[in-house]
């Protein structure tokens, strides 16, 4: 078997003195890189207050860098984020347990469903007096209305770890209406720790400045990992009938493949990119250029937490088509700052954008209520003062700001 400690070594600072009065507080990710673009702005925040320490699968040393710029240390752990095998998932159990003993955080803040399982784990059998998980989204498993039998042992196997997991943290943080209401048909937790919905992660409005829609024939853009979940295949629909009767209106894609169970194959996505309906423009490290080049943004996810991508796309200016999937019209007020459609109607997801087509001018409108609403209730600041009340850390007087950098988003 291998020695999990000695292919995970620990951290030489986890024994050393806590610094005067300073709380420990341990962050669990299930992607490394989503440590920057996607929790940057709180982490700076934490550190101001904390000592931190950030625990995710991957080896990314421009990540590390950048969270050891803020002042927040992090150690690789095993995790196998989207797998089902019960030795990996053991694994990262005894990782997360080994650093809980060593850094004794006196908080632990996992996200995403892996980290809140077995960080929530790892923390009720080491003793780490404040637990307080957020689930950004609850996913494919307990979508499904009809799931098939891996689906099915599948969604009871999580169900029966959520319950041994939960028990005691402090509170649950969540995305949606659709997230609480599922963690209560579930009995995911007991009834009497509290359900908080939050905001989202907030967008940086400054990293996302506003930027006037470009003129000429509408530009719909879509930002997603490459999943069938994320409406892919509904996207390509709606351009076909889109460019059927609007043929200089151009419909583009932007996100990576992933291991997801529902992701779309390259050769799938290279027939797409053959008709001439979508252009797909691969992958980027910065979305800011896409978006302002784009006149809508379309995301036809089957579920969401709060999407990020929306978020950017909203503070930059852009309005949005989305569905009424689990969280995906969250942010959106319908009529104003975008459409909401049936989850899984490309039809209607094609009628939708043909609006934009049909009145040039509403996609500046849209796209300026979008920015308002982002500032008036998605603004991270205020998202920050939220989560730091939350994290019992509220009330702590913040060292010296570290200079905020310019986020380098990647697709939810």
């Amino acid at each position: 078997m291998t020695d999990i400690a000695a292919e995970f070594p620990p951290l030489d600072r986890a024994d050393r003195p806590r610094a005067s009065g300073r709380e420990r507080v341990l962050v669990v990710a299930c992607l490394t890189s989503s440590l920057v673009n996607f929790r940057y702005d709180i982490l700076r925040e934490i550190a101001r207050r904390a000592e931190v320490l950030a625990c995710a699968p991957d080896d990314d040393p421009e990540t590390v860098e950048i969270l050891r710029g803020i002042g927040v240390g992090f150690q690789r752990i095993p995790m196998d984020r989207v797998g089902a095998s019960p030795l990996a998932d053991l694994r990262t159990l005894a990782a997360l347990v080994r650093i809980c003993r060593s850094f004794r955080p006196d908080v632990i803040f996992p996200y995403t469903m892996k980290p809140i399982i077995y960080g929530c784990l790892a923390a009720r059998v080491t003793g780490v007096p404040r637990r307080v998980p957020m689930c950004t989204a609850l996913g494919y498993v307990y979508v499904d209305p009809e799931p098939g039998l891996r689906l099915r042992v599948l969604r009871w196997i999580s169900t029966m770890l959520y319950r041994v997991a939960l028990p005691g943290v402090q509170e649950m943080l969540i995305y949606n209406e659709g997230d609480r209401r599922t963690f209560l048909r579930h009995r995911l937790m007991p009834v009497t720790i509290p359900l908080s919905r939050v905001p989202g992660s907030g967008i940086n409005l400054e990293c996302f400045p506003q930027v006037p829609v470009p003129e000429g024939p509408p530009v719909f853009l879509m930002v997603a990992r490459l999943l069938r979940m994320k409406g892919v295949p509904e996207y390509v629909a709606a351009a076909r009938a889109i460019k059927r009767r609007f043929p200089d209106a151009r419909c583009q894609l932007v996100g990576p493949f992933d291991d997801n169970p529902t992701s779309i194959h390259p050769e799938e996505l290279e027939r797409y990119v053959a008709e001439g309906c979508i252009e797909y423009l691969g992958t980027t490290r910065d979305i800011r250029p896409y978006l302002a080049r784009a006149s809508v943004f379309v995301l036809p996810s089957h579920c969401e937490g709060i999407s990020r991508s929306v978020l950017e796309a909203m503070s930059t200016g852009r309005a949005i088509v989305t569905t009424d999937g689990i969280g995906c019209a969250e942010p959106i007020l319908e009529g104003k700052t975008g459409f909401v459609v049936p989850v899984g109607n490309a039809e209607a997801l094609a009628d939708a954008m043909a609006k934009f087509a049909e009145d040039p001018a509403l996609a500046a409108s849209m796209g300026a209520a979008a920015r308002r609403h982002a500032e008036e209730t998605f603004d991270v600041n205020k998202v920050n003062r939220i989560l730091l009340g939350k994290l019992g850390l509220g009330h702590i007087p913040p060292r010296d700001p570290v200079p905020a950098r310019a986020a380098t988003p990647e697709p939810a």
